[in-house]
């Protein structure tokens, strides 16, 4: 087939298949390993295909036949190309993390049966809602990657993750909630859901009603990002799951909010109404979030609020909805996937050999376990930002960005970045002194680590090495990507028919059917 359209659909297509067959295979736990690893491997090598094609513009595809803004589409465009390839990168590391650990364990901890299907399917729901062309499938795929997450949060089924995961399902039942009137709004004032299509109306609405809508689905995509103070529900849930839950939660799914909010604020809003509220909000959540996390004594907690913390700096660019900042978001968006996800599976196996992540608890593990020390300090030292790491580069590019523009609130974002990236250092290094180089207070069980759990770790930590390395090609990237939502008109453009563009009417819905 020459089209290459035919692959936009297969990030989602195959997890979904393959969480059904695992569904059907449950009693053959080594056949359901396999088909996870080989389907998440299919996934990668098509989201690095998508990431190469979509540089020469949006690929898109009519579900069914049905042609835009009837049906519903799924586009791949520079920006949901690289968020995909990242994510499947990530996820396959964390899969095959995650099967060394149930090798290790019996499976006690995360049943088998249950943890791959639930696992493909949140990876199904990851990829929907970066592909999704209209706010309803965008939706879907929230709701989809949700509902796997409530499983897996829960998995063991103790008290304490019962409860985490009540918070859990509570706060995400708020948002999906918001986000589906928001929908509703949406759709009374526009006649449509299509992302293309709105972005043509929207502009013909009443302002104010405009705004409202915007207000909407910024709280909705706001409590899935764990923006402040919509961040509360996040620290209490996470560190409770198993490590590579917890590590592909930290990555993932607060960054899907994310890039909602970039795909909503560059393609439906870009008169910048609510930026200054967006520099306020991406304030708070770098300080108070950071605050947090220098007051923390558990390692799995601390990584949560430096979680929430790094949330604002993606936010920061968005708001100064200029071409550096979205550039230096997108940027920095790659990078916290893979430093955050690795060092949460560094966290799991910290609490392996250790028998804790209570840094009371901890020590001389420098001396003991040499390679976790490397694989701590190293991803440690570039989420904090030290040169010349990519968390110093993306950092560099936000505050670029933001002397840029030059405002008094543009300029105390700028210092509130730089204070909030000293607070992450001291917590980290605070961490580091701590877990590695104090005496412990008691002898520590020393568990062994098989060699299968350090290598995806291993692997991420090189990954975000990689990034560093290749900062050059990739900044490149994401500053094409940024242009192309600057511009608005390729995705426009890729989506709707001719006559839709400009007319911004509602198509016959006889001539869309195949």
């Amino acid at each position: 087939m020459s089209d290459p359209v035919w692959l936009v659909p297969l990030p989602v297509m195959v997890p979904l298949l393959a969480a059904g067959l695992t569904l059907a295979l449950y009693r053959k736990p080594q056949a359901q390993r396999a088909i996870s690893v080989v389907a998440l491997s299919i996934v990668l090598a098509v989201s690095a295909t998508l990431l190469v094609l979509t540089d020469s513009g949006p690929l898109v595809i009519d579900i069914g036949g049905w042609a835009a803004p009837v049906g519903i589409d799924l586009v791949a465009d520079r920006l949901s190309a690289l968020m995909l390839t990242v994510s499947s990168a990530v996820t396959l590391c964390v899969l095959l993390y995650s099967l060394a650990q149930g090798e290790a364990d019996g499976d006690e901890a995360a049943p088998v049966s249950i943890y791959h299907p639930t696992y493909l399917v949140l990876v199904a729901g990851v990829a929907n809602a970066f592909l999704s062309g209209d706010l309803f499938n965008l939706y879907v795929g929230f709701e989809i990657l949700l509902a796997a997450s409530y499983v897996l949060l829960t998995l063991g089924g103790t008290g304490e993750r019962i409860r985490a995961g009540s918070i859990y399902v509570v706060v995400a039942l708020l948002s999906s909630v918001l986000f589906l009137v928001a929908i509703a709004l949406v759709y009374a004032s526009t006649g449509t859901v299509n992302l293309a299509q709105l972005a043509v109306r929207l502009p013909q609405i009443d302002p104010d009603v405009r705004l409202l809508l915007q207000v909407m689905l910024l709280l909705a995509f706001g409590i899935k990002a764990a923006i402040f103070p919509l961040s509360a529900w996040l620290p209490d849930s996470y560190p409770t799951a198993p490590a590579p839950v917890t590590a592909v939660f930290a990555g993932l799914l607060t960054k899907v909010g994310v890039y909602a909010i970039i795909r909503t604020q560059t393609l439906l809003f870009p008169d910048g109404r609510l930026d200054d509220v967006l520099m306020w909000a991406a304030l708070a959540t770098m300080v108070v979030g950071i605050l947090g996390a220098v007051a923390q004594d558990d390692i799995k907690r601390l990584l949560s609020f430096t979680l929430v913390s790094h949330i604002g700096f993606m936010i920061f660019g968005i708001a100064l909805s200029t071409h550096l900042g979205w550039t230096a978001s997108i940027y920095y968006v790659v990078h916290h996937i893979t430093v955050q996800t690795a060092l949460f599976l560094v966290a799991g196996l910290i609490e392996r050999w250790g028998g804790t992540t209570s840094l009371d608890r901890l020590g001389g593990l420098a001396k003991l376990a040499p390679v976790l020390a490397i694989l701590f300090f190293v991803p440690a030292m570039n989420l904090a930002g030290v040169p010349p790491l990519s968390g110093f580069l993306g950092k560099v590019g936000l505050l670029q960005a933001g002397v840029a523009v030059g405002t008094p609130l543009a300029m105390t974002l700028v210092v509130g970045s730089v204070l909030t990236s000293l607070l992450t250092l001291y917590a980290l290094i605070k961490a580091w002194n701590k877990a590695f180089w104090q005496t412990p207070p008691a002898e520590l069980p020393a568990t062994r680590i098989p060699f299968a759990m350090v290598g995806p770790t291993a692997a991420l930590v090189a990954f975000g090495l990689a990034l560093t390395v290749f900062a050059g090609p990739l900044y490149a990237y994401t500053g094409r990507a940024a242009t192309a939502l600057q511009q608005r008109t390729p995705y426009i453009d890729a989506v709707l028919p001719d006559g839709l563009r400009s007319e911004g009417v509602s198509a016959d819905p006889a001539a869309a059917q195949p």
